[in-house]
């Protein structure tokens, strides 16, 4: 199923000019047009999920495996370090395309990156309040 109003449904699907890096029945892994690092790629589903919770579990481990393949592939010809996998889901996350799509950003030393967060402290209390909401307990 495709989406013929979502841009990243006309790329996956060859409609639209990419720099495509891998491509199979079901998915097309490009080029990031804004790349964070030297090799950042999306891993785009070929079917329309506006987002993780949309995504079948299959296609979702799928994705993973793919990330897996050719961070490694990208390890070796690019030589990176390390690597982020950045994955958004609604706009107050950064979604901004709402087409699942998997970021594969190779990190470099000294690439001037900062992806992450700054951490709180919650107490114990707190942290077993949040653990008991989750579980049902």
């Amino acid at each position: 199923m495709r989406d013929d109003n979502c841009i990243f449904c006309k790329i996956a699907n060859g409609e639209i000019p990419s720099k495509t890096i891998y491509e199979d029945e079901r998915f097309r892994v490009i080029l990031d047009l804004g790349p964070a690092t030297k090799g950042h790629a999306l891993i785009l589903p070929k079917d329309h999920y506006a987002d993780l919770f949309a995504l079948p579990e299959e296609t979702a481990a799928e994705a993973m495996k793919l990330a897996k393949k050719l961070g490694a592939q990208m390890k070796e010809k690019l030589g990176a370090d390390g690597f982020n996998l950045v994955q958004n889901n609604g706009e107050c996350a950064g979604q901004t395309v709402f087409h699942f799509h998997l970021h594969l950003i190779p990190r470099f030393k000294e690439d001037g990156q900062k992806i992450g967060w700054k951490p709180g402290k919650p107490s114990q209390e707190e942290l077993e309040e949040i653990r008991a909401a989750i579980c049902d307990e």
